[in-house]
């Protein structure tokens, strides 16, 4: 006769994933959201990052590049009136991007134009691919 005790091996996890569940907000639109939304993509030659941030000034945005990421910082300031509805975030936020390669920190560029922060961060010459030629002997 076999017991199967697979079960009772998979029940803390599966209360983790409850108490998870429990401190999820309420609202699903706010399920999983992260603040600012990105997209982060790559060729050869850069990384680019491009983070949607209407309404959020220059002067209240910080970036950090540190070896293997970017740290994107920064505010949306709470404008003050008598709200009915209020979807969009307010207040400090910050994003850790990780970096999958070595960046050229002398050629790195930021720009902000209608809400997109737009940051170009090239890679460094000694870790671009490289073709290798094979010699026939």
């Amino acid at each position: 006769m076999v017991i199967d005790f697979s079960s009772y091996y998979s029940f803390p996890t599966q209360m983790d994933k409850l108490f998870q569940e429990f401190a999820r907000p309420f609202f699903s639109s706010q399920r999983g959201m992260a603040y600012p939304p990105l997209q982060v993509s790559e060729d050869e030659h850069a990384v680019y990052v491009r983070a949607e941030i209407p309404g959020v000034a220059m002067e209240d945005l910080d970036l950090t590049l540190t070896n293997k990421s970017l740290i994107l910082k920064g505010e949306r300031k709470v404008e003050k009136g008598r709200y009915y509805r209020q979807e969009r975030p307010t207040g400090a936020f910050q994003r850790l991007i990780q970096l999958g390669s070595v960046v050229n920190r002398d050629d790195v560029k930021a720009t902000l134009a209608n809400g997109i922060l737009s940051i170009t961060l090239p890679k460094a010459e000694e870790f671009k691919p490289r073709k290798i030629s094979i010699a026939a002997e």
